[in-house]
């Protein structure tokens, strides 16, 4: 993250030395709320399909799967809608796209635009859902948004 300029210039005034662990901590964090900025959302994006990923191979190599899931925050009991009844972990699902291209509406056209990708470019995404049930309700847990809340939490 680029350090704003005022910043840069206290750099050579002595005085300002012994403050400088404090401010660098408190400069942080005023990134970290800046972060929520509509620009900076992709890059979030991006690192939750990180996080994502590596959330997703952690529990494929682990023998016992439902300790992976404990020790990871992962809810086994939700509330559902009404909060009636709790809704049980009972189904772990893992989906894998490779995305081979993009198509987007383009323009004042009812033609998408489509761009094939080479191979190379063709990456691998698994996405996981955790799927809840109760006597009369099913929902499904994106690991993508489990994983944004847990963040939100970790950095306020």
């Amino acid at each position: 993250m680029p350090h704003d300029h005022s910043h840069d210039h206290s750099h050579g005034h002595h005085h300002h030395h012994h403050d400088h662990a404090p401010h660098g901590a408190g400069h942080n964090h005023a990134h970290g709320d800046h972060l929520h900025s509509h620009m900076h959302a992709e890059d979030e994006a991006a690192d939750l399909q990180v996080l994502a990923t590596q959330f997703i191979e952690g529990f494929l190599q682990a023998s016992d799967k439902t300790s992976y899931l404990k020790l990871a925050g992962v809810p086994f009991e939700r509330p559902s809608k009404d909060g009636a009844k709790a809704l049980k972990l009972i189904d772990v699902e893992l989906k894998t796209d490779w995305q081979v291209g993009t198509a987007s509406p383009s323009f004042g056209s009812r033609e998408l635009s489509y761009l094939p990708f080479p191979g190379e470019m063709v990456q691998e995404r698994t996405n996981m859902s955790l799927i809840y049930v109760s006597m009369d309700e099913k929902s499904t847990l994106d690991i993508r948004d489990f994983l944004y809340t847990r963040k939100q939490e970790i950095d306020s």
